[in-house]
C-alpha cells in the first residue's frame, strides 16, 4: 500500500521541491502540503497521513508546538522533522515532543524518503550529527529532561534479556545488528522492541534510547558483548 505523506513548511519552493521527490515514489504518495504548523495540525486530522515531514521554524505555529500536538491525539501519524538548522534544542525538543525522526534539509534525496520508510514502519532515524550530540550530551552529565511515567521503576516491568535489548536500542544497533549480536532472529528482536516499547508505554525507538539514557541503562560507549 502507498504511504500517505504531508509536507510542512512555510517556504513554498522548499515544501514543493520535497513533495515532488516524494511523489515520484512508487509507495508514496503526498496527499497535502502545508506552510505553518496551524495548518499542519487541521490537515493532519482531516488527511490521517502516514507520516508527516515538518519543518521546524514557520510562523503563526512552529513545527515542535505541531508536532506534540499531533503526536498527543489518537492514532497519530509518525512525524520527521526536517531543519536547516542543527542545533541542540531543536533535536531534544523534537524528540520529546513525539517525533520519531530528525534530519537536516540537506540530506540527499535517498535519505529523506529512507527516513519516511523507516518512521512509516514504526522505526526511528536520526541525523548522524543529532545521534553523536545527543550522546556527548549525555556523557557531559546532562540530560534532556525527557522522563516516563513510574520512572526507574518502569524498568521493573522488564525481562533481563528485554533490558539488555534496550541498552541495545539505545547505541543505535538496528534490528538485524541486534539479533547477530545476540544469536536471535529478526523477529525475535523485534517481539522484545515491541514488548519493552509497550510495557514503558513509549512511543517509538527514539524515546526509548532517550529514556535508557536518563536511568543510566545505556551509556555514552556501547554495551559489550556479553549477554545475559
Amino acid at each position: 500500500m502507498s504511504l500517505s505523506v504531508l509536507v510542512v513548511d512555510d517556504q513554498g519552493i522548499v515544501r514543493a521541491g520535497f513533495a515532488a521527490v516524494i511523489d515520484a515514489e512508487e509507495d508514496m504518495t503526498v496527499v497535502g502540503e502545508a506552510g505553518d504548523g496551524a495548518a499542519a495540525v487541521r490537515l493532519a486530522e482531516e488527511l490521517a497521513p502516514d507520516v508527516i515531514v515538518m519543518d521546524v521554524r514557520m510562523p503563526e505555529l512552529d513545527g515542535i508546538a505541531a508536532t506534540r500536538i499531533i503526536t498527543g491525539r489518537e492514532n497519530a501519524p509518525r512525524v520527521l522533522v526536517l531543519t536547516t538548522f542543527d542545533l541542540d534544542a531543536y533535536v531534544f525538543d523534537a524528540l520529546r515532543a513525539g517525533a520519531s525522526g530528525f534530519l537536516l534539509k540537506d540530506v540527499h534525496a535517498s535519505e529523506l524518503l529512507h527516513g519516511i520508510r523507516v518512521v512509516a514502519a514504526g522505526e526511528s532515524v536520526l541525523a548522524p550529527s543529532a545521534t553523536r550530540r545527543l550522546i556527548g550530551h549525555y556523557a557531559s552529565g546532562a540530560g534532556t529532561g525527557f522522563r516516563v511515567e513510574g520512572g526507574p521503576r518502569a524498568l521493573e516491568s522488564l525481562t533481563e534479556r528485554e533490558r539488555f535489548v534496550l541498552s541495545l536500542v539505545a547505541s543505535g544497533l538496528n534490528n538485524a545488528e541486534i539479533a547477530e549480536e545476540l544469536g536471535i532472529t529478526v523477529g525475535t528482536v523485534k517481539s522484545h522492541v515491541n514488548a519493552l516499547l509497550r510495557k514503558l508505554g513509549l512511543r517509538d525507538r527514539v524515546q526509548a534510547t532517550i529514556l535508557a539514557y536518563d536511568l543510566g541503562l545505556a551509556r555514552p560507549n556501547p554495551p559489550g558483548t556479553h549477554t545475559p
